[in-house]
């Protein structure tokens, strides 16, 4: 008797990001927000956020892409994590605490701007710590070494500092994998992965089957970092190999910093194909970014995995059904503030309800 063929499970673009006690999912038409709230109920919304690649058609091309989907994702996923404190209800468990007088005294001096304020520096901050860990460092610990051996390990020199690079990118990762707060955001990374191959398996999506899958998904952007960062080594190697630039400190870095973008296209092109396809080819490319997996995705509880399943369900054809607001009623609500503020010889124009995006 013939052997049954594996089941081919479908390629969906489907793709999450794991927040503060809850799951955003990003579908083709829209993104969703589901948030296990302090009081255990799952609130789940849709999250606005307009996307570079469908404003202009052009950012869809390969290569283009990758840069467009990067910096997308870091701006809708901060957007997410922010919202997600809010819907959680941890913000308002904090507010009840004490404030200290220079706590009140930068609240009374900043006011609603606050938070805009410190999250700008920290991004800031953010931004110079990591290119300073990550291009400033292993050249001059590289230099350093050289200047000790000799100019014979010249050669080596993409090699070390892109090695180092991923050292660094694991001691942090790992580090924070220690703490209870990280590790829950790791176990709803762990549901996200689950929910979606659970839906691309064509399975129905309840806890039981999705708790059955893997955690460990090709498309992740876990994989999608340490893919650049060994898309990195290559980049850097050609540079050295074909040019003079990595004598000078003070220009090999910040010229290594200019070749980000390409290192971005090159490296999303690499993860969409190991989702899409699965060879020997594929194997490889991903293999490297499920290893990492095993440390920023744990096994997820069920509760955990019933936020990530109704996340999913909220960005699928119909899936207005899930919202804890629909979005006519959010308007609707909208509609009726703004009678309050007209004349009561005013009459309230009725909503039109938005038809969904499939």
């Amino acid at each position: 008797m013939a052997k049954e063929k594996k089941k081919k499970n479908k390629y969906t673009s489907i793709g999450g990001q794991a927040l503060i006690e809850g799951i955003m999912m990003r579908g083709p038409g829209h993104s969703s927000i589901s948030v296990r709230h302090t009081d255990g109920e799952i609130i789940t919304e849709y999250l606005e956020a307009a996307s570079f690649r469908d404003r202009h058609p052009i950012l869809k091309i390969p290569l283009l892409r990758g840069i467009a989907a990067f910096i997308e994702s870091l701006m809708i996923g901060f957007k997410a994590l922010m919202k997600s404190m809010e819907l959680s209800g941890l913000a308002d468990l904090e507010e009840e605490e004490e404030p200290s007088k220079f706590e009140k005294w930068v609240t009374d001096t900043f006011g609603d701007k606050l938070f805009s304020i410190l999250a700008g520096i920290a991004s800031v901050l953010a931004v110079v710590l990591g290119v300073v860990l990550f291009f400033f460092v292993p050249s001059l610990l590289f230099n350093g070494l050289q200047a000790l051996v000799g100019d014979g390990i010249a050669g080596w020199r993409a090699l070390f500092e892109g090695v180092l690079k991923i050292v660094i990118f694991l001691t942090y990762v790992v580090l924070i994998s220690m703490m209870k707060d990280i590790r829950r955001v790791f176990e709803y990374h762990g549901a996200e992965h689950k929910t979606i191959f659970c839906f691309e398996a064509g399975e129905e999506l309840t806890v039981e089957n999705v708790r059955k899958q893997r955690r460990f998904h090709p498309r992740c952007g876990t994989s999608f970092l340490l893919t650049m960062l060994l898309v990195g080594i290559l980049v850097s190697y050609l540079l050295a190999a074909t040019t003079t630039l990595d004598d000078n400190i003070w220009v090999w870095a910040p010229v290594k910093i200019l070749t980000i973008p390409i290192i971005m296209a090159l490296g999303f092109e690499c993860i969409k194909l190991a989702g899409k396809y699965d060879n020997w080819f594929t194997r490889i490319i991903a293999a490297p970014g499920l290893w990492m997996q095993r440390i920023t995705t744990k096994e997820p509880h069920d509760d955990q995995i019933e936020v990530a399943i109704m996340a999913l369900k909220a960005v699928l054809p119909g899936g207005e059904a899930y919202l804890t607001k629909k979005p006519e009623e959010e308007a609707a609500g909208e509609a009726d503030a703004s009678v309050l503020k007209e004349e009561p010889a005013a009459k309230a124009a009725m909503p039109q309800q938005e038809e969904p995006i499939s």
